[in-house]
C-alpha cells in the first residue's frame, strides 16, 4: 500500500508540473497512533523542483502541489503532506 501511494504522488506531480527533481518519502511510521493515521491516511514528505514555481510565493507553490494531489487529499490516502517546492535555481544553490 505504501509504495502504491508514493507512486501515485509521483505520478500526479509529474503529470501536473514540469518536474526536474522529485523525492517522495512516506513518513507514516513516524505518526502511528496519530488521530489522522487512524483513518488510514498517510504522512508524506515531498521535495519537488519545477520551473512552474519561478516567481511564485511559497503559498502559491504549495497550492500547485495540493491541486496536483486532487481528491487524494480529501480521501483516506493522504492525511498530511510536507512540501518543499523549489525552482531549479534554488535547488542548485542548495545542492552545490
Amino acid at each position: 500500500m505504501t509504495q502504491e501511494r508514493v507512486a501515485m504522488i509521483r505520478e500526479r506531480l509529474q503529470q501536473a508540473l514540469p518536474v526536474q527533481h522529485l523525492d517522495v518519502e512516506d513518513e507514516s511510521h513516524l505518526h502511528v497512533g496519530h488521530a489522522g493515521a487512524k483513518d488510514g491516511g498517510g504522512h508524506f514528505r515531498v521535495l519537488v523542483v519545477s520551473d512552474a514555481f519561478d516567481g511564485l510565493a511559497p503559498l502559491k507553490r504549495h497550492r500547485l502541489v495540493y491541486d496536483a494531489m486532487g481528491d487524494a487529499m480529501r480521501r483516506d490516502t493522504i492525511h498530511a503532506l510536507s512540501i518543499r517546492a523549489l525552482t531549479p535555481a534554488e535547488y542548485e544553490r542548495e545542492t552545490a
